[in-house]
């Protein structure tokens, strides 16, 4: 049974992928768990599962083995409390931003089987208006097709179309990192805002230590499919940026460093 503040409980979760040949273990055993209304970061090198995590958390992937838990409810029950933000934006190029964070809602209701019912016209007027607000966009941009947006707005719209439908559970998968330093610690900001407003909870998959530390509550090392360590991030909420300076990030840093390289040699 889940405990009450846990968002996401993982128990020996494995993943195998298999061809004519071979087999890889992606994810072995693997146990986490994610309390409600926090942001808890995947980090650790490539190959190491952090993306499959995801994706198994998100009911994209089947596991071998072990038993995937989201709000006390199985995954397959619990699709309508979660959203994803991919590493690229996808957005449609021939719809507008509005029209890009509308499409959710379109999708749900081409299936009846959702669970969570579609708002009426006004309302998802006033979703869409909120959200966009919420991410940062100006009336002005809101007709604006993708091809004239900069890729921190595309981001911005991504992250909306995930949120339109109101979460509980944001999972992201490397969201930022094709983006240059500045415009990633605005939308690092940007997702702590969002948790300090809507109360989700969010599952952040990045390569890079300081966005970790600056975003997290708790960091997660992976190694060779498995939960290698776990860090908390015992810092000043809300974050302000000038804590990226202080001894207590960089003895953080150091922590987090060390446990990577001790953990994937």
């Amino acid at each position: 049974m889940q405990t009450p503040n846990i968002a996401i409980k993982c128990d020996q979760v494995s993943v195998v992928f298999r061809n004519r040949t071979s087999e890889q273990r992606v994810l072995d055993h693997l146990d986490i768990s994610v309390p409600r209304g926090q942001i808890v970061s995947l980090l650790g090198p490539s190959g190491c599962g952090k993306s499959t995590l995801l994706r198994v958390v998100a009911g994209l992937i089947t596991p071998a083995s072990g038993t995937i838990n989201v709000e006390g409810k199985s995954v397959e029950t619990s699709r309508d409390k979660l959203a994803f933000v991919f590493q690229e934006a996808a957005l449609l190029p021939w719809r507008t931003v509005w029209q890009n964070v509308m499409l959710p809602w379109e999708i749900r209701g081409a299936q009846p089987g959702s669970k969570q019912p579609a708002p009426s016209k006004d309302q998802l007027r006033e979703a869409i208006e909120k959200t966009l607000t919420l991410v940062g966009f100006k009336p002005t941009d809101w007709h604006k097709k993708p091809s004239q947006l900069s890729g921190g707005m595309k981001m911005r719209a991504s992250i909306a179309r995930a949120l339109i439908t109101q979460p509980d559970i944001l999972l992201l998968d490397e969201p930022f990192a094709a983006l240059d330093d500045m415009l990633r610690s605005k939308l690092n900001d940007l997702l702590l805002d969002i948790v300090s407003q809507t109360g989700c909870t969010m599952l952040f998959v990045t390569h890079n230590i300081s966005e970790a530390i600056y975003l997290s509550h708790r960091i997660a090392v992976m190694s060779h499919g498995k939960i290698a360590d776990t860090i908390d991030v015992d810092l000043p909420c809300p974050r302000e940026s000038g804590v990226r300076g202080t001894p207590a990030f960089a003895g953080l840093y150091g922590q987090v460093a060390e446990s990577l390289a001790r953990s994937n040699p």
